[in-house]
């Protein structure tokens, strides 16, 4: 099958926990600095909005980071995380309606030796790509980039016909957001199941 980069219909389904699962499977690629790099993606998880206590825009708070979370699905939510880590999310949904799904993980495919230098990793086991700061800093992904649109080349996603079989999904509840009470119970997280990455 060849690449297709996702259409726009993709992006603005209305149920964004479908979205984060649908997204196993799929490519994250990035152009920056003139190096292709990628991989598969491997752990998602769903934010729901103005109605999630544990999305940055519960209860429709709006500021100049979360802003970006309103616009039309199709776009990159990119925040500092602790100062240090740039985590990428993908905004879903139509316009003013908040969802995201934050990319945890990926398996690394191309430009590996690129994404080795930026890590100041020696290989690409383990501990390489297997979180959101970690990916993005791989990937070359900086908070400045949010709000840019991933139909472009900076950032995009493919779909390369990789089929994920139900009973390979592991579904859990997210990760450190305690804060968010009951919310932090849901099972928003999806995980490939064997995948070192």
């Amino acid at each position: 099958m060849k690449p297709k980069k996702l259409k726009e219909s993709f992006y603005l389904q209305d149920d964004v926990v479908l979205i984060a699962r649908e997204l196993l499977g799929k490519h994250l690629l990035t152009n920056i600095d003139g190096v292709l790099c990628g991989g598969i993606i491997t752990e998602t998880e769903a934010y729901a909005g103005t109605s999630d206590r544990a999305s940055h825009a519960y209860g429709g708070k709006r500021s100049k980071r979360t802003e970006v979370m309103f616009h039309e699905g199709g776009v990159a939510y990119v925040y500092l995380c602790y100062g240090i880590h740039s985590l990428f999310n993908i905004v879903t949904n139509v316009e003013n309606v908040p969802h995201a799904v934050l990319i945890r993980a990926i398996h690394p495919m191309t430009g590996i030796d690129v994404m080795l230098k930026r890590t100041k990793k020696s290989k690409a086991g383990p501990g390489f790509t297997d979180g959101p700061g970690k990916l993005s800093r791989a990937l070359g992904i900086h908070h400045k980039h949010t709000g840019m649109s991933l139909f472009g080349n900076k950032i995009w996603l493919e779909d390369r016909g990789v089929k994920i079989d139900e009973k390979d999904i592991l579904v859990t509840p997210r990760i450190g957001i305690d804060y968010a009470g009951k919310d932090a119970l849901l099972p928003y997280r999806f995980l490939l199941k064997g995948n070192n990455f």
